[in-house]
């Protein structure tokens, strides 16, 4: 028998496969050293072996991930399933108290729009420079869908640079909320305001939401309506034990999936090229411009209220989607500058919003980028 057919795996592995293998062993040591999104990471890089390994039973036309990836990505299943799971975690109550809030999650988007851009400046085509863009939304199931609908061959280095970003929010925001405010302005608080919310407000909010959006941004019908209905088996006080479930057991199994899923796409031909590499880099590009046009809108409105009644400026920030990392940040960025700021509340109202507004922006593109073709 000779050795290649002894060692058929071994002697046919190029350089690229060994690369990509070493890029999944890197992910799983990211998942389980540093805790950097773990739920999503390790399956990914567990994933990225299999498929790297030549002539693996787990890809090809019959293999067990390409029929995930075909079963459960291709058809948006598993990101609407975590939809539903991200909805029951959701507490909108917060953002009752403060609505104007809500501004903040549509101003933080502008990492999106402004990425997309730089990306077609680089040679990218329309639908693939969106699927770039939407990293900027801070939300993962958000990036997969887009990408998915745009550009499946940029799936995974796009899903790898939006869940990575996720987790070093609080590496990334840091540096550029300080850059873009004063230390008077870190320092503003934010008034507490008591009282509770109805759970009849709270029923009717997801439903109101659902169908106003839907309406807005058809093509988003299915994001937002997944998230809301997630909310809605939270809130209404019948569902208990499913909410329970939709928090944990489906949450975690569907993500599992949804990780080994993609890693179906991180082969090394698809992977080992510039275009990842510039991909990775607009992804940092969307995330830092996320944090700039939500602090930014927030000086803006301050120019335009009395001193007693002016915004922290930090809670712009908060507008993007990486909940509830981005609020905490801002909040412990506000006790550095102030022990006696408590921001919390507020930090979450408004990255409640993100949440919202990085859906809503998703479905904009898959509705508008179309036209432009």
């Amino acid at each position: 028998m000779t050795p290649q057919e002894l060692l058929p795996g071994l002697l046919t592995i190029s350089w690229a496969q060994v690369l990509m293998i070493g890029v999944g062993l890197t992910l799983i040591y990211l998942a389980i050293a540093k805790e950097y999104e773990p739920t999503l990471l390790l399956p990914m890089g567990f994933g990225t072996l299999l498929v790297n390994i030549p002539l693996s039973s787990a890809t090809g036309p019959d293999g067990a991930l390409t029929l995930f990836f075909n079963q459960g990505i291709a058809t948006e299943a598993f990101p609407l399933l975590i939809f539903i799971a991200i909805g029951a975690m959701v507490d909108f109550s917060p953002l009752f108290k403060r609505p104007f809030l809500l501004l903040f999650g549509a101003a933080a988007q502008f990492g999106i729009f402004f990425t997309m851009s730089a990306a077609t400046l680089m040679g990218f085509d329309l639908k693939q420079a969106a699927s770039i863009g939407i990293i900027g939304a801070a939300d993962g199931p958000t990036s997969i869908v887009v990408a998915g609908k745009f550009a499946p061959d940029l799936l995974g280095p796009i899903s790898v640079a939006a869940y990575s970003y996720m987790a070093l929010v609080p590496i990334i925001q840091p540096p550029v909320i300080r850059l873009l405010t004063t230390r008077d302005e870190r320092r503003i608080r934010m008034a507490a305001i008591q009282g509770s919310v109805s759970n009849t407000a709270l029923i009717i909010f997801p439903i109101a939401v659902t169908l106003v959006a839907s309406i807005v941004a058809p093509s988003a019908a299915a994001l937002i309506g997944f998230l809301m209905f997630g909310n809605l088996i939270r809130v209404c006080g019948v569902l208990n034990k499913l909410s329970l479930a939709a928090q944990n057991e489906l949450a975690s199994l569907v993500t599992i999936l949804l990780g080994i899923s993609i890693a179906s796409t991180m082969t090394a031909e698809r992977f080992v090229r510039l275009d990842t590499l510039m991909i990775i880099g607009l992804g940092l590009v969307a995330f830092v411009f996320d944090t700039l046009g939500g602090v930014i809108f927030a000086k803006v409105i301050n120019l335009f209220l009395p001193g007693d009644n002016r915004i922290n400026p930090m809670l712009g920030a908060c507008g993007i989607s990486a909940f509830p990392m981005s609020a905490r940040v801002v909040h412990q960025m506000g006790q550095k500058e102030d022990p006696q700021n408590y921001l919390l509340m507020s930090a979450v109202s408004s990255n409640v919003s993100g949440q919202i507004g990085s859906v809503v922006a998703g479905g904009l593109l898959l509705a508008l980028v179309p036209l432009f073709l």
